[in-house]
């Protein structure tokens, strides 16, 4: 037997995919006995934000991802199918009727024993842990235990991140301050008349209030507690002050601080540039680059508008947006394996959220891949890897990409599936190329899971 820690979108999938291979499963949940500052329902796979399950367009990222899934069985999306609203593009459903249809079905399934109580952490194995970003403290400092304190985050504070392809390098140029060390940043180069339209736009663009339960409250008498005090909750205070804070500090405070041309030649002018933005590789492929300490509370139309008037950012397509938030999660490269086992104590699995994956449709991917990994460690089998083509693949990769950098959780995107070879040029052709591949992937993984069927045990 499995037992699976949390109902979430991790949860549910994960015990679905032991269940649907014959192993029994221990479902615990400790809602609605108690429950959490976010949830509202007794419903398993709450919807705690949108409704919207994103994308449901073949031809996205997002997309391809529910069909992988739904060719693994996803129950999540195939309640999903069942209770959709109109939406546009996006998978949209009824809340209520989604969240009571899922809890049914696996509440239901002759293999799944579901246990209404809060969970005791315990080592003993088989675990999966799917108890999400707002795990309980004595699961956190469980994890921190097996983990080490230092690997376990406790709030996102990260930068917005761009695809390569869309960096504008006739004006971005590479080069590490004083020429130490090789080209590894990508550097934005500001005048002065550029620099600070960018931070009058930055000051005055509308940000996303605080909820109560991020900040640790509210204000006596109502209104969110102030941004002061949830920055001083987060564990890596000092590095993770929103950048429209520190503008607003002074219109030079960026200039002199996250922006600092110093050790900076602009290769055009053979010039210091007034201020400079630095880009980072986010990944070993160099896909991807986030904006060096450019962590906000914008909202993300306003970010968009607001980082498109850096030089050389322009066009710049964004892959993820700038976060502080509340978010448990562990620092995966050094914590899992590709089967999303912790490397110290193997019999344990994470799913969903905590393994560093971001939106509902990841979370339950991840879901689903625990449970086929279990499904089979418990047959004394290791299950196939996804190829690196697929959107499965493609987000295991960035939990096992051991490139320098800050660990983040990420969606699954353009910029996370591998580039076409030959390399096109044209953009809707390498979206393409990574689609076919992507799907060429997955047929080449759904046999080779189906060649050897794990039996019930």
């Amino acid at each position: 037997m499995v037992t699976v820690v949390g109902a979430g979108f991790a949860g549910v999938e994960a015990a679905w995919a032991c269940a649907s291979r014959g192993v029994p499963v221990r479902l615990v949940e400790m809602r609605p006995q108690k429950t959490t500052p976010a949830h509202t329902s007794p419903w398993f796979a709450e919807l705690v934000c949108s409704n919207s399950l994103k994308s449901k367009a073949p031809t996205s990222p997002a997309g391809l991802l529910k069909i992988e899934m739904e060719g693994l069985g996803s129950v999540v999306i195939q309640t999903a199918r069942e209770h959709e609203v109109p939406g546009g593009e996006a998978l949209c459903v009824d809340r209520n009727a989604f969240g009571e249809a899922l809890t049914k079905k696996v509440s239901s399934h002759p293999l799944i024993q579901t246990v209404q109580e809060e969970w005791s952490p315990s080592d003993e194995g088989p675990l999966i842990i799917a108890t999400g970003p707002l795990s309980t403290d004595p699961v956190a400092q469980w994890l921190a235990r097996l983990t080490g304190r230092e690997r376990l985050y406790f709030y996102d504070a990260v930068s917005p991140t761009v695809e390569a392809s869309s960096i504008d390098t006739t004006i971005a140029f590479g080069a590490s301050r004083y020429g130490k060390g090789a080209d590894d940043y990508l550097n934005c180069p500001f005048d002065r008349e550029e620099y600070f339209a960018f931070v009058r736009e930055l000051v005055k663009a509308e940000r996303v209030p605080l909820h109560a339960f991020e900040a640790g409250g509210v204000r006596e008498g109502g209104g969110a507690a102030p941004v002061e005090d949830f920055i001083e909750k987060v564990k890596y205070f000092s590095g993770c002050m929103p950048i429209e804070v520190i503008a607003e500090r002074g219109e030079r405070s960026l200039a002199f601080g996250n922006f600092k041309p110093v050790g900076l030649t602009d290769p055009r002018s053979g010039r210091r540039p007034f201020a400079a933005l630095q880009l980072r590789p986010e990944n070993r492929e160099r896909t991807l680059y986030s904006l060096v300490a450019c962590q906000n509370r914008l909202r993300f139309g306003e970010q968009k508008r607001v980082f498109r008037m850096v030089p050389g950012l322009q066009n710049a397509e964004f892959v993820r947006y700038g976060v502080i938030h509340r978010n448990t999660y562990l620092d995966a490269p050094r914590c899992l394996d590709p089967w999303l086992r912790l490397t110290a104590r193997p019999e344990i699995q994470v799913a969903g959220q905590l393994t560093g994956v971001e939106g509902y449709v990841e979370s339950a991917a991840m879901g689903i891949w625990a449970g086929i990994a279990a499904a089979w460690n418990l047959q004394g089998k290791t299950a196939p890897l996804p190829p690196r083509s697929t959107a499965f693949g493609s987000l295991l990769a960035h939990l096992s990409d051991n490139t320098e950098r800050e660990f983040a959780p990420m969606n699954v995107n353009w910029g996370l599936l591998p580039e076409p070879d030959p390399r096109q040029r044209d953009k809707s052709q390498r979206k393409a190329a990574k689609l076919d591949a992507a799907r060429l992937g997955f047929e080449e993984w759904f046999r080779a899971l189906e060649s050897a069927p794990v039996s019930a045990s």
